[in-house]
């Protein structure tokens, strides 16, 4: 009797130690290590890819709207036309649990191409995206409009466009803000990243850091 009990307690004692002692290096120290390696090689990477401008503004990974105030008994907003604008947002939906803002919803819409509603939205969006974006002087043929201008990624949230749907907006973003078109192609080409490692996906645009490098450029004008 008295070997089984202490048999037992030499058990327990010994679990005891070895929950502690998972605890302190996998709870502790593997987290800081972590985190410490984090911080220290990848900085950007690890607090968000925040993107500074007078504050943190946003966040090179998640795209955002340039949109006009909601008028009165207005339920969609209108696009803010003096800036490039991103790829459309529809994503899931919006959060309706977040009160103090409404927060698209990360995924896909997964409707097939023969989708009513996906024919619809694409077919609407391309109407509006010539009629915003030809101005005196430049007018957008159908053709001309890239897929990324009329369709939403992946995730919904995505930051980049392509060069050929910022090419597009140049002319209206130039006119909106009294520059020179030459001037507004300058940025887009200079806020042009090309491929990773020279094959890996497509060369893109940063709406954010686009939109920053012209609200400075516009100051300076």
């Amino acid at each position: 009797m008295n070997n089984s009990v202490s048999n037992t307690g030499r058990l327990l004692w010994a679990g005891l130690r070895a929950l502690l002692v998972l605890t302190l290096v996998t709870g502790v120290i593997y987290p800081l290590a972590v985190t410490g390696i984090a911080q220290a090689l990848f900085h950007g990477k690890a607090n968000g890819s925040e993107i500074k401008a007078d504050g943190v503004v946003g966040s090179s990974l998640v795209g955002q709207a340039y949109n006009l105030p909601l008028k009165k008994g207005q339920g969609t907003p209108e696009p803010d036309l003096k800036w490039f604008q991103g790829r459309p947002q529809n994503g899931l939906g919006a959060n309706s649990v977040n009160a103090q803002y409404r927060l698209i919803l990360s995924g896909a819409t997964n409707r097939s191409a023969d989708n009513k509603d996906l024919i619809d939205w694409v077919t609407s969006t391309k109407v509006a995206v010539i009629k915003d974006n030809s101005v005196a002087g430049y007018t957008v043929k159908p053709a001309e409009v890239p897929a990324d201008a009329v369709t939403s990624s992946g995730s919904g949230l995505d930051p980049d466009i392509s060069p050929a749907y910022a090419d597009l907006q140049v002319h209206r973003v130039a006119e909106k803000n009294g520059l020179t078109v030459a001037q507004v192609q300058k940025l887009v080409e200079e806020h042009t990243t090309g491929r990773t490692l020279g094959f890996i996906g497509e060369p893109r645009v940063n709406v954010l850091e686009l939109n920053i490098a012209l609200k400075a450029l516009v100051a300076k004008s």
